[in-house]
């Protein structure tokens, strides 16, 4: 953990990710809401984290899931309200927990009113903050470009005119209920500023952006081609945005962060949303995505360190989200990486060698230099649920794909609190199904099942986290690889620290050392099994590897 006298609290922050729908219910309903994660803040400072993210709560009206905004200054009465989530934030802080709020720019909901005044009228003037375009062809019937959505589909629909003849077409790269902004237009920019003020005012410690890397588009609408760039993705205008946010927080007392999600195969267009006068940070998706490989993760530790140097940024190392598979059920499987074109059910999956691998991988990312980002629900060790009955599902993924895609519902499921049977303590006592339904196996993955349990996976993170915030080695900061065996990655943190991770098939020794720290699982004497991690205190040793920061 960063502190006051080291750093920024962002550079080496633990934070911890609430989906709010799914981590605790307060009234009764079966969706999570405000009220139940300020009656679950103790488990949170309980687990030791520095800062909570908060997907999206705003008004919407859930064609996916929150991220199709209504009103970007107000809370869904489904959550709760607004005097409720200033309670929050305030109740966070007197427990030392930073809070971090999800702002999607790139687009909003088609029941905003912009985007209603633009439907109203062809001549509106709300139009010129979307993409409305006439379509090709002489009777304008082909949509304006072939772009292809991440949510598979088309990326255009089509208005009806007052007279109901058809009318223009208008852009969105998500759901047809998901119309893109024209960040080009000034009054664009200037709404956006001014949302981040409303929630900077209210006392929040970070803005966390939502496919960050999307929100400028060529403005002559070419097609996308292979080998070209994109027109819709890490367009060059997107960085004077950020620029102008950069100074907003800039503008404000207690280090804010920009933290942008940013899915980019090229490591040095990614770091350039980096600079010192841009974002704080951005998430590690190729370290979400790598194999459980010995080689693999060196590689992508490597090129994210060095990716980061040049712009003086720190890493982020993040295992699971709200939008990919659990990494229990990653680990568990014959090809441990993760893509969305590849991603499928009905893979057998090995739960238990899962489990032992995820353990062992949160020691790895909770050692690495930098921030670390934590799932709900990852720290009680939560499988991907794939039976959810197809009439229950409601990821659009799931929907525009025909199913081929099995969505992101079954990372989302209510996470289990108390008892053996569900709702497990998500919801009152008598209240409504939840909006998920949760596997009746999860009895042994409450919080309240493994509190106390030091062979848990709840009480690894407590006590990872706790080591963590005492060690000076740890969080933000520098690191060399010491050598190892074949299929072994050992690192040192200065001062005193030791890392091992053994991904081979075979127990390997441990090196000197004065102290066991801590260990993903049981160790043979003094032999390291596969698949498991362990912290060492030691020695300054000689590295061999090159230092890396």
């Amino acid at each position: 953990m960063s502190t006051a006298e080291d750093g920024p609290w962002w550079r080496g922050a633990v934070i911890y990710q609430v989906y709010p729908r799914s981590f605790a219910d307060g009234d009764g309903d079966g969706i999570g809401d405000v009220a139940g994660i300020r009656s679950r803040l103790d488990h949170l400072a309980a687990l030791g984290v520095d800062a909570i993210w908060f997907s999206p709560w705003y008004p919407s009206p859930m064609a996916d899931a929150g991220y199709d905004v209504a009103d970007y200054r107000d809370i869904d009465p489904v959550f709760g309200t607004l005097a409720e989530v200033e309670a929050l934030i305030a109740e966070a802080h007197a427990v030392g927990i930073r809070t971090i709020v999800d702002v999607v720019p790139n687009h909003c909901s088609d029941a905003h009113p912009w985007f209603q005044a633009a439907l109203a009228s062809p001549d509106a003037p709300e139009r010129e903050l979307f993409w409305f375009r006439p379509g090709r062809g002489p009777d304008g019937a082909r949509k304006p470009t072939d772009w292809v959505s991440p949510f598979a589909g088309d990326t255009w629909t089509r208005t009806t005119n007052p007279d109901s003849t058809p009318g223009d077409w208008y852009l969105h790269l998500f759901a047809p209920e998901q119309p893109d902004f024209n960040w080009d237009h000034p009054r664009v920019r200037a709404e956006f500023e001014d949302i981040l003020r409303f929630w900077l005012d209210r006392g929040v410690d970070g803005i966390r952006i939502d496919s960050a890397a999307m929100l400028a588009k060529d403005p002559t609408l070419p097609e996308a081609t292979p080998d070209g760039p994109s027109p819709f993705v890490d367009v060059d205008a997107v960085h004077d945005i950020y620029r102008g946010w950069r100074r907003i927080t800039d503008s404000y007392p207690g280090d804010r962060a920009l933290i942008g999600e940013v899915w980019l195969p090229d490591h040095e267009r990614f770091a350039n949303y980096l600079r010192p006068d841009e974002l704080h940070a951005a998430f590690n998706f190729d370290f979400l995505g790598c194999a459980w490989d010995a080689a693999a993760l060196r590689a992508c530790i490597d090129t994210t360190l060095t990716a980061h140097a040049p712009v003086g940024a720190p890493a982020t190392w993040v295992l699971s989200n709200h939008d990919v598979t659990r990494h229990v059920t990653r680990y568990g499987r014959a090809d441990t990486t993760f893509s969305f074109a590849a991603k499928r059910e009905g893979i057998p999956t090995d739960l238990e060698l899962g489990t032992r691998r995820a353990r062992a991988a949160a020691l790895l990312s909770l050692s690495l230099p930098g921030a670390a980002y934590v799932y709900q629900g990852e720290e009680l060790g939560l499988w991907e649920v794939e039976d959810i009955p197809r009439e229950l599902r409601q990821d659009p993924m799931y929907h525009r794909s025909g199913g081929v895609d099995p969505g992101r519902d079954g990372c989302r499921v209510p996470i289990p609190w108390t008892g053996d049977e569900p709702p497990f303590g998500f919801s009152p006592d008598g209240a409504a199904a939840p909006w998920l339904p949760q596997p009746a196996d999860w009895k042994d993955r409450t919080v309240r099942a493994q509190t106390g349990d030091p062979t848990s996976m709840l009480e690894l993170y407590r006590a990872a986290i706790r080591i963590r915030r005492a060690y000076p080695a740890l969080g933000d900061g520098t690191m060399a690889w010491l050598p190892a065996p074949d299929g072994v990655l050992a690192f040192h943190r200065p001062p005193g620290f030791t890392c091992l991770v053994n991904l081979s098939a075979a127990a390997v020794p441990l090196p000197p050392h004065t102290n066991r720290l801590l260990a993903s699982g049981p160790l043979d004497d003094d032999l390291l099994p596969p698949d498991t991690a362990v912290w060492l205190r030691t020695a300054e040793p000689t590295p061999t590897g090159p230092a890396t920061a």
